[in-house]
């Protein structure tokens, strides 16, 4: 192998690794957001989504997403390009380039991570079943075609035809601001709306253990560091604006949050730091790579304010997103890709940064133009395909546990275990 592509595989898999910790980090902060006779359910449902996303991923989402584009198209990859990952293996790396299974690995955390951040809709009364089949139909159907549309870069010379979005539109998405974020959340609200509220809502308990919370962010911040920076594909100067970015962003996000917070709630809590925090980061991801260090704290500051909003749009509008997987996903990520229109530094990079210039550095509005169309295809499609499984599902194997279940909690009845012995269920 090539010294330069020994070392950009090296790169990919070590923040392939950082990614890692992000799946404890998400079932830590769900759990700690839930009730206590859901804690066990909520850390339950990150694991197994992950777990679905991934295998599947494995046997076929590889091709669907990075496989030539079936008829040219850009809508989806061929599905018999590379079946269970299995015709990479022989391959060496062009030169300069990680290798093939390194990205893979790297791609099948995305897919893993972007189902389990649906599962934050769904706390305390979804069957675990129908929640697995689901996250299996929606990676498919959902998470699949999108990341195709938009990780799936066509060849200079022809021979790779890759997404619509990408290519087509020109639009910028990094590290997933649209792919992960955006569709991920736009599910949740989907899936939120057809399972129905819980009992309660919208005041059906307090979040079950803080310190979990705050655990399972600052992990979630830890692996984000190799989510952005490994995204490069390479270890450069982009990966290192991306590390700097995403820690301006996230501490703009904790920081602003708070303001609002005590501004109109009179107090500065602990969860809503680190809910900031998340906002901020999930808002730099579309953009970690090519925003100057003070635009990212631009945007993560922006990130956390509209999180804040949008947590608040559940009451206001009757859906029931127990774990905000709207208001911290799919709001920020939005508000993100479209900021990168505006504040995209043709500095970045060591001024290696010519194709995507922001507006307020001179560039042109049709950027703005394609980030809201790739924006707007990618949300409206995921809903729409989410409300339909979610549906078809309702009405055959059904999507809530029994009511007395619901009230129990469900971490005894489906599990078979509690997560604090003696403990007051509340």
């Amino acid at each position: 192998m090539e010294t330069t592509s020994a070392i950009n595989t090296m790169w990919v898999l070590v923040t392939c690794v950082f990614m890692v910790l992000m799946v404890p980090g998400l079932a830590l902060y769900y759990g700690g957001m839930s009730r206590t006779k859901n804690v066990l359910n909520s850390i339950m449902i990150v694991l197994g989504g992950f777990a679905v996303g991934a295998v599947l991923f494995v046997l076929f989402g590889y091709s669907l997403i990075l496989g030539n584009s079936v008829g040219g198209l850009g809508i989806i990859g061929d599905a018999t390009e590379a079946l269970g990952i299995q015709s990479i293996l022989a391959g060496t790396p062009d030169e300069g380039v990680a290798s093939a299974v390194a990205t893979a690995a790297f791609h099948l955390m995305f897919a893993g991570l972007a189902t389990a951040i649906v599962a934050g809709a769904i706390e305390g009364r979804m069957k675990f079943g129908a929640w697995l089949l689901f996250a299996g139909l929606w990676v498919t159907l959902g998470y699949f075609p999108v990341a195709h549309w938009v990780f799936s870069f066509s060849s200079d010379d022809g021979s790779h035809i890759g997404g619509w979005i990408v290519n087509n539109l020109g639009v910028h998405d990094f590290a997933g601001g649209i792919a992960v974020h955006t569709n991920a959340g736009a599910a949740a609200l989907a899936l939120s709306i057809v399972l129905g509220r819980r009992k309660g809502f919208p005041t059906p308990g307090r979040p079950g253990n803080v310190p979990f919370i705050v655990l399972g962010a600052w992990l979630l911040a830890f692996g984000w560091m190799g989510f952005n920076a490994g995204s490069t594909g390479a270890m450069n100067e982009f990966a290192a604006l991306a590390i700097l970015n995403s820690l301006a962003a996230l501490c703009a996000g904790l920081l602003v949050w708070l303001v609002i917070e005590r501004s109109h709630r009179g107090a500065t809590t602990t969860a809503g730091a680190v809910t900031g925090l998340l906002g901020g980061l999930v808002a730099v991801t579309p953009g970690a790579d090519i925003l100057s260090p003070v635009g990212a704290l631009i945007v993560g500051g922006v990130g956390a304010a509209v999180a804040y909003w949008a947590v608040g749009l559940k009451a206001r509008f009757g859906y029931d997103d127990a774990l905000d997987a709207v208001g911290v996903h799919l709001v920020p990520g939005l508000v993100g890709s479209a900021l990168l229109a505006f504040l995209a530094d043709p500095a970045a990079g060591g001024g290696a940064n010519t194709e995507f210039v922001g507006i307020l550095y001179g560039g042109s509005w049709s950027f703005l133009g394609s980030q809201l169309i790739g924006m707007a295809s990618v949300a409206i499609y995921t809903f729409v395909i989410s409300y339909l499984i979610a549906t078809v599902l309702k009405r055959t194997i059904g999507l809530r546990v029994p009511d007395a279940t619901e009230i129990s909690g469900l971490d005894q009845p489906i599990h078979a275990e509690t997560a604090y012995v003696g403990s007051d269920e509340r």
